[in-house]
């Protein structure tokens, strides 16, 4: 449903909102290294983040990418949003450009349930929540080696 880029950025986005308390700014070689992603493929995903309001930049010798207190309380929503756009909560399960209540493909109605679900639990999750479970140790963002 959503994309590899979207999964990425999630991903960038909490590792950067759970540094926030901390006064850093992060340079796209650490973020990357944090969130196992390629480095040239994260600097893109940040600008569209950043492009958004989603996180903050800073360019120069002391700058790098932060997020400030009223960012954390964006629903991760606006990063879906920013990076695949509201369609993947509308797109039909097996492709189909014409799949409706009136013209259903075999998974419709149990892919809308499963859709509209993940499209609730995106607008009703925060980047700071998602950045306390980080902190706490409880959730993690980092493939097992």
């Amino acid at each position: 449903m959503i994309s590899k880029t979207c999964k990425y950025g999630i991903r960038a986005a909490v590792y950067v909102a759970s540094q926030a308390g901390k006064g850093v700014k992060l340079n796209v070689k650490d973020i990357a290294k944090e969130v196992d992603a390629p480095e040239a493929f994260t600097a893109k995903i940040l600008q569209i983040l950043n492009k958004h309001r989603i996180l903050t930049s800073l360019k120069g010798p002391y700058g790098g990418f932060y997020i400030e207190d009223y960012q954390l309380e964006q629903p991760v929503i606006t990063i879906v949003n920013a990076i695949d756009g509201t369609s993947v909560f509308r797109e039909c399960g097996l492709g189909l450009k014409k799949c409706s209540e009136t013209h259903p493909c075999p998974m419709h109605d149990k892919f809308k349930a499963a859709r509209e679900s993940l499209r609730d639990v995106f607008q009703h999750t925060t980047l700071g929540q998602l950045a306390n479970e980080l902190n706490q140790g409880t959730a993690f963002i980092k493939n097992l080696v």
